[in-house]
């Protein structure tokens, strides 16, 4: 919309002093001629902007004016990128937005405001776990990152006993409401599943990271390796048509439909091994049917074996006697 390009076009023109109309098109991915008309609509409207023309010249606004658009003090600028930098990793709008008020921050605000806005990246896509409450830490952890304060964690991995280590904070990652902690350590980059952390601490000391690190694509590369270690077997299998989203819903993107069968999909689900296919699609009884492979149509066999001689069938009642 015209007005929001006129409001964000303030605001750099505030942050900058000076923008030409070449800038102001590439920061608002508009036409130069676009932004040349947003900048004379300004000056008609009586908003106190003025051409310099020649080499260096540009727009500014008059006297260095202010127009106090958005007219937040530090911790305010921190609080609306935390609420709104995670929207941004499924929003592309959220983050256009983002990006253009940052721009227009006061200088001294803009390290925190960025670092907030990346701290936190959400994917909805569930690995099947129940989990949904927001884990004490994200808090403490959260402030690690925005601050670039090293962290002292205590974590216990499955089945281990737990250890103490201090890591450089990276970011966090909302995974369905399952959280995860990326971070430097002396090893390099390693993820912390948080609800396995039994404390953390801020420790004072500057952290470090690496200049092009990027939350969004490092957190594309965990979820690649591990997709491809819950991916080693694909089955294919019939599921009616009317448990479909249900059975998606369960499986995330291990579920993938591949066509329409008439009452049934034909849908392709993946695991690590076929034992975990066929235990997963056990419960659902003659609902469903698997097509492929072999290995998976014998352990629910062997698994419906085990079933009938744990639980055989009832024999039936005789006729009554007189």
């Amino acid at each position: 919309m015209r007005a929001d390009r006129l409001v964000a076009t303030l605001l750099l023109m505030q942050a900058r002093g000076r923008i030409t109309a070449a800038e102001l098109a590439k920061e608002l991915e508009v036409s130069t001629a676009t932004a040349r008309r947003d900048l004379e609509a300004l000056s008609t409207a009586g908003v106190p902007v003025y051409p310099q023309p020649g080499r260096g010249g540009g727009w500014s606004l008059i006297g260095g004016a202010r127009t106090d658009l958005s007219g937040l003090t530090a911790a305010e600028a921190q609080a609306l990128f935390l609420i709104a930098g995670p929207a941004a990793s499924v929003a592309p709008q959220v983050k256009s937005a983002l990006r253009k008020l940052v721009r227009a921050l006061p200088q001294t605000f803009r390290a925190e405001a960025e670092a907030a806005a990346s701290a936190v990246v959400v994917d909805t896509a569930g690995w099947g776990d129940d989990t949904k409450d927001r884990p004490a830490l994200v808090s403490v952890l959260q402030q690690a990152v925005v601050q670039q304060i090293k962290v002292r964690l205590t974590y216990q991995k499955r089945g281990s006993a737990p250890t103490g280590r201090v890591v450089d904070p990276w970011g966090l990652v909302d995974k369905d409401g399952i959280w995860y902690f990326v971070a430097g350590t002396p090893h390099g980059q390693r993820t912390f599943r948080i609800d396995r952390i039994l404390g953390a601490t801020l420790t004072g000391t500057p952290s470090t990271k690496p200049p092009d690190f990027e939350l969004t694509k490092a957190w594309d590369s965990v979820v690649t390796e591990v997709e491809q270690r819950r991916s080693e077997t694909a089955a294919i299998m019939l599921v009616p048509a009317r448990f479909v989203k249900i059975f998606q819903h369960m499986h995330g993107r291990h579920c993938t439909v591949l066509a329409n069968i008439g009452e049934h999909v034909r849908v392709q689900l993946t695991a690590p091994r076929p034992l975990d296919i066929a235990r997963n699609v056990a419960g659902w009884g003659g609902l469903i049917t698997v097509e492929s492979p072999d290995s998976v149509q014998e352990h629910l066999a062997r698994i419906g074996a085990e079933l009938v001689s744990r639980y055989p069938p009832a024999s039936p009642a005789g006729p009554a006697e007189s």
